[in-house]
């Protein structure tokens, strides 16, 4: 499949959305049902090629875990890896070993993981040589680096002789994703303190207990089918499978998007979106919900409503450069992301009516949100999307799903 043409919708929109589970969840669901010994019953499982890859490579023997180019894979399974003294080698794609795992790795060493690097410093592949551990039951860290670290240590605390304490300095990203960790890890019998005030967050020794763990719908794929609504002209959509009080930090989709014209309201069966205006302008910090920015820059464009983000920086460092991305890809639509204060502040301004002739072509740079982000732009325009395959990263039935609410092509 070369790339998607989308066309805009020749009738309103009324349809129920079965979303895919959560791989946040699921991910983080799968290393403790591993913890466990395998022994408890995980359902709704997500199918995205990430956690499928996390489940395959947890039940496989082979001395080399190739993560493709999942990056929570590589760095939860480092951690589940070493702390279970398994010897393996750590590998992906090219751009996933030019992604850091630098600090996992100090973190993981001062707990007594024997850890090699076979090429750059910082940089995967690397080499799991056992685990002797150190006694060391203390850490200390940046709070603003990826809470993919901090969630991969805080799963194998309860393995260590003495648990853990990790504290963490200065600003703590994307502090939701902790916590749904955190909660996981509860609901199979962990005990925590965390507290927030002083940033400290205690694990004791403990054995998780197996428990049957339900995962939720994603609230990341939940938030193209708020840009579909908010960009189509009549639409109501009901999205299946999502909890009013959910432990996904992309969950803040409902209250950014009450600016941007979609309402929500919960079911019994999940959320219904229908429309309503949209403000003028919006700021948004997305330090704990940096997965939404490339699909909120895209509604903010086409609606032509200024929109300011902070709290995008660790975009930069994802299956590609999120910010360059759209800088690039949202100049075909008329529109600029500008950077306001260095890696701080940046601007959504729109400068033109969207191009038609010749139909822009969005290069989707190998990452799974830069495909989803900007095919609702198909609401309201001719819309090409190259190398469409790569939702199959987070979302596999995302095209199957559009076909539900409006025409696409492969061409």
């Amino acid at each position: 499949m070369k790339s998607i043409l989308v066309h805009p919708p020749q009738q309103p929109i009324r349809a129920e959305i079965q979303l895919a589970a959560s791989k946040s969840e699921c991910n983080r669901a799968l290393i403790i049902n591993a913890l466990t010994g395998f022994q408890s019953e995980l359902t709704n499982i997500s199918e995205a090629r990430d956690s499928q890859t996390m489940l395959r490579l947890l039940n496989s023997d082979d001395a080399v875990a190739d993560v493709i180019d999942a990056g929570t894979t590589m760095r939860f399974l480092t951690a589940y890896f070493a702390v279970t003294n398994q010897k393996k080698t750590m590998t992906g794609t090219p751009r996933m070993c030019e992604r850091p795992i630098g600090i996992l790795v100090d973190a993981l060493r001062k707990l007594g993981a024997d850890i090699t690097y076979e090429k750059v410093e910082g940089y995967p592949p690397l080499q799991l040589n056992g685990f002797n551990y150190s006694g060391n039951n203390e850490l200390t860290m940046r709070g603003d680096v990826s809470s993919q670290y901090i969630s991969a240590l805080l799963m194998i605390a309860p393995q260590l002789p003495a648990g853990l304490k990790i504290k963490l300095e200065g600003e703590v990203g994307s502090r939701p994703y902790i916590e749904m960790t955190l909660n996981q890890m509860a609901h199979f019998g962990i005990e925590y303190i965390a507290d927030w005030e002083h940033n400290v967050l205690t694990i004791p020794p403990f054995k998780y207990q197996p428990k049957p763990y339900a995962i939720e719908s994603d609230w990341s794929g939940a938030s193209y089918w708020y840009s579909i609504v908010a960009l189509a002209e009549d639409a109501e959509v009901e999205l299946l499978g999502l909890k009013k009080n959910s432990l996904q930090g992309d969950s803040a989709i409902v209250d950014i998007m009450r600016h941007l014209g979609v309402e929500s309201v919960f079911t019994d069966r999940g959320v219904l979106l229908t429309k309503i205006p949209a403000k003028a302008s919006l700021g948004w910090d997305f330090t704990n919900c940096p997965d939404l920015a490339q699909t909120v820059a895209v509604i903010a464009a086409i609606k032509k409503i200024r929109l300011s983000l902070t709290g995008i920086e660790s975009l930069k460092i994802k299956e590609t450069d999120r910010v360059f991305a759209l800088q690039q890809e949202l100049k075909k639509l008329g529109a600029e992301l500008n950077e306001i204060e260095k890696d701080h502040l940046y601007e959504v301004t729109t400068l033109t009516d969207i191009p038609t002739d010749p139909v822009p072509s969005i290069h989707t740079y190998d990452d799974h949100r830069m495909a989803m982000a900007f095919a609702p732009v198909g609401m309201v325009s001719d819309i090409l999307i190259e190398e469409p395959g790569v939702v199959v990263k987070s979302y596999p039935g995302y095209w199957k799903d559009l076909a539900k609410v409006t025409t696409w092509e492969e061409v």
